[in-house]
């Protein structure tokens, strides 16, 4: 026990610091959005901290297996360099004793990755929509976009050169207006200036010093007008509905909603789709028990001077964990082949593996590991000199 307890503690503070390292990646990966909002959209910090905390729990499913396994390769690869294991076998402990900490400590990342699954992203996925309903209401030009075409607006689009964040005020703007099936409106104007309607979820924006035309789609003749002013009002339902109502993801359902909808939905992309995530949600969690047993024996059979391709190897048997199960993931959705088969095939890969060097390190027999290419090894040796 106190062997167990030993190795279960060395455990946590590689975990900790790969989660952080793993999360702080996926910020910076968002940095860009984060500072367009920030900058561009004066979206206060709090608001972008609330977006990035409710889409976390979804990549905490892969975080958290992957910040397992490197917990676990990296605390067998110190106790393999500082000659531990080997002190432990001279005394008689048997390999596999030392593997009860190591499925333990899988289980708890475990149960953390299935809450993030089953709970935590289904709940985040619904306050970020209901987020972003408040900060469209609040910040209107957040969802208009310069230089693009805008159809969030009930039968019309409207095309916007350049917005000004602070004054909202904007510059060359487009409208296409088909709320007539008699007539065809077309308004340009250089200027126009935006002001919001919060109770009854219209846009009210003023257009100075254009022009607007107008075609009788039935007996097709155009009339042209110019103004010095002329107002427009933005029907904003479309969006608000498309945020509050509409066909339910399927990463918002809970477990009962999932399966109710395998069971009542017939065979087509709704279907695969909510099948997939059904098993998602426990062969991600089955993944930390997978990843456990794989790092163990490529820690232990790790010599001192190769820890970092040790640890490259690890990452490297995640990269492909991951590239098989987005492959599981695309194909099951299409219906290519069963979508269990997707989610759960690279666990059985690996756990495959995993069962295989964990047997041949029992037996002291080496792994079969590709070898570190001849130009890293000079690379090593000069970094060595210098």
């Amino acid at each position: 026990m106190i062997l167990r307890r030993y190795i279960f503690k060395e455990l946590w503070p590689p975990f900790g610091i790969s989660l952080i390292f793993f999360s702080f990646i996926f910020v910076m990966s968002q940095l860009h959005v984060i500072t367009d909002y920030v900058v561009n959209f004066q979206i206060g910090i709090a608001t972008v901290v609330l977006f990035i905390l409710y889409s976390m729990p979804f990549f905490l499913q892969f975080t958290i297996p992957m910040s397992v396994m490197i917990a676990v390769l990296l605390t067998f690869l110190r106790m393999s360099a500082d000659m531990e294991i080997v002190a432990l076998k001279a005394a008689g402990v048997h390999l596999y004793r030392l593997l009860p900490p190591v499925i333990v400590f899988g289980l708890i990342g475990a149960l953390l990755t299935a809450y993030m699954a089953i709970f935590a992203q289904p709940q985040g996925r619904k306050e970020s929509k209901l987020l972003l309903q408040r900060v469209a209401s609040a910040h209107l030009d957040v969802g208009l976009k310069p230089r693009q075409f805008i159809d969030a607006f009930k039968d019309m689009v409207l095309y916007v050169h350049q917005i000004d964040s602070n004054t909202k005020v904007l510059s060359d703007v487009f409208i296409e207006d088909h709320r007539s099936d008699k007539t065809s409106i077309t308004v340009i104007a250089p200027r126009g200036q935006l002001s919001f309607d919060a109770d009854n979820a219209v846009v009210n924006l003023r257009l100075f010093d254009g022009a607007l035309h107008e075609t009788d789609l039935r007996e097709r003749r155009v009339n042209t007008l110019h103004f010095v002013t002329y107002d427009v009002r933005l029907d904003m339902s479309r969006s608000l509905e498309a945020i509050n109502s509409g066909e339910e993801h399927v990463r918002e359902m809970s477990l009962a909603k999932l399966y109710q909808t395998v069971q009542s939905t017939q065979k087509g992309d709704r279907y695969y789709k909510a099948l997939k995530e059904w098993h998602k949600k426990f062969s991600m969690p089955a993944a930390c028990l997978v990843m456990a047993l794989l790092a163990m024996p490529l820690g232990i059979q790790a010599r001192s001077a190769q820890r970092a391709y040790g640890i490259g190897l690890g990452l490297g048997f995640f990269l492909l964990y991951y590239i098989l199960l987005t492959v599981g993931w695309v194909l099951g959705e299409s219906g290519f082949y069963p979508p269990w088969l997707g989610m759960w095939l690279p666990n059985a890969i690996l756990l495959v593996m995993g069962a295989y060097m964990l047997m041949r390190a029992a037996k002291e027999k080496p792994l079969a590991l590709p070898q570190i290419p001849q130009w890293i090894r000079r690379l090593q040796l000069n970094v060595r000199r210098n």
